[in-house]
């Protein structure tokens, strides 16, 4: 491993159970979703950052959010490169592509290919996935 490269943050099942609530573990750790205009901040305007709920990573920002009509919280580029990773998700009969935090692999959503300039991407992210930190 990379002197640079960092660790990823490992817990057990007990451990992610205590820190967060229901349905945080639900979506992060079992990789569920939130049913629609019902999660924290698909409808939030405030500018700020969006934090992993699990670990406190930043992963995107209020500049990059934007009203996808989905009721999510959609984004169209993370912070930086290196905050999400992705991953293929083979569930609900079709392949998407699946976004997780890149320090503790907590499920966020799915990124698709149907978004906004500049980058034509929509992360549609679960609002129980993510702390946000008002400006």
């Amino acid at each position: 491993m990379a002197e640079d490269t960092p660790l990823k943050i490992r817990k057990t099942n007990e451990e992610w159970r205590e820190k967060l609530t229901p349905e945080q573990y639900y979506v992060t750790r079992e990789h569920g979703t939130e049913r629609a205009f019902t999660g924290p901040y698909w409808d939030n305007k405030r500018e700020g950052l969006y934090r992993c709920v699990a670990c406190a990573r930043p992963l995107f920002s209020s500049e990059t959010k934007y009203d996808s009509g989905t009721g999510w919280p959609s984004f169209y580029a993370p912070v930086d490169d290196d905050a999400v990773s992705l991953h293929k998700d083979r569930s609900w009969f079709a392949t998407r592509t699946e976004v997780r935090c890149a320090d503790c692999d907590s499920h966020l959503g799915h990124v698709f290919n149907d978004g906004p300039e500049p980058t034509g991407l929509r992360y549609c992210m679960n609002g129980h996935a993510l702390d946000f930190e008002e400006k």
